[in-house]
């Protein structure tokens, strides 16, 4: 049986990485193919992870939990369709979303006045470098007591992660500028708008745009760590810390894929964006061919 078992999953891994090395070959051979194939190689990939999932907890006994099996993990989040959906509407919607926007933006704004102000450079940057630098189990507790137990105490820690990358990757990228092309802009008497517009912003919005695909993996951690102190009685990090507390391992497993899902999907909405707005950047049109 164990031998029996062991092939099956051999033979599972090594049908699919063929697969996936043949139409790696036909998306280089054929240009036409290329976006599908980069869409199915890591689709058929997660597929054989899952698969090998369901052999090793089926065939070994695994008990559920320790790691139930993916079919276990999908029938119980049919099954709390209803809570998943409320727990998303109040980490992602409401938490994630809300922090997100603010910590963005200010760290924008911040960026911006930077660049006006040498002062406010010295004063402001080492001042994100001390908001960043403070541990999240730490403010979290703390945000509760101020902001309330609520979705508006976890996006105010999210606006305290998010805030600094913001500010430096958009402060690097506004002065990514050639001093040739601002020594031009002057000699034409551009002014400070004229140059930020025509100039600096189009020469930062790849690191804006690095900045918002980092954050937003950073938005959606810290909202379900701030829901381990202090939430109402729904939330992904609030469920989680439920149901692992009632040994129900499959339903922590089923909300955690779903903060995976979320999570993949924003990044992804977020590099599509970029693509659109940054199609001039040399990565993007290399990605095109």
């Amino acid at each position: 049986m164990l031998a029996l078992l062991l092939t099956a999953i051999i033979g599972v891994a090594l049908g699919i990485s063929w697969l996936c090395v043949y139409l790696v070959h036909l998306g280089e051979t054929v240009p036409a193919s290329r976006r599908a194939v980069d869409l199915a190689v890591p689709l058929l990939f997660g597929v054989m992870l899952i698969a090998e999932w369901e052999l090793v907890t089926r065939g070994f006994g695994v008990p559920e939990i320790l790691l139930p099996a993916p079919t276990v993990i999908l029938a119980a989040a049919v099954n709390a369709l209803p809570t998943l959906w409320e727990d998303v509407v109040q980490t992602f919607v409401k938490s994630v979303l809300s922090g997100y926007v603010i910590g963005c933006g200010l760290g924008f704004l911040a960026a911006l006045l930077i660049n006006r102000s040498d002062f406010l450079k010295r004063g402001l940057l080492p001042l994100g470098n001390f908001v960043s630098a403070l541990p999240i189990v730490g403010v979290a507790p703390i945000a509760v007591m101020w902001f309330g137990f609520d979705w508006q105490s976890k996006a105010a820690v999210i606006v305290l992660m998010t805030f600094f990358p913001m500010l430096v990757n958009t402060e690097a990228g506004l002065a990514a500028a050639g001093h040739m092309e601002r020594d031009l802009m002057r000699t034409y008497a551009a002014t400070w708008g004229d140059e930020m517009r025509r100039l600096r912003l189009p020469a930062a919005w790849p690191f804006v745009f690095n900045a918002l695909k980092i954050n937003s993996t950073l938005a959606l951690i810290g909202a379900i760590v701030a829901e381990f102190f202090g939430a109402p009685t729904y939330g992904v990090g609030f469920r989680i810390s439920t149901e692992m507390g009632r040994m129900n391992t499959a339903m922590v497993w089923a909300e955690i894929g779903v903060a995976a899902i979320l999570g993949s999907v924003f990044y992804g909405v977020i590099a599509l964006i970029e693509r659109r707005v940054t199609f001039w950047h040399p990565s993007v049109r290399k990605g095109r061919r």
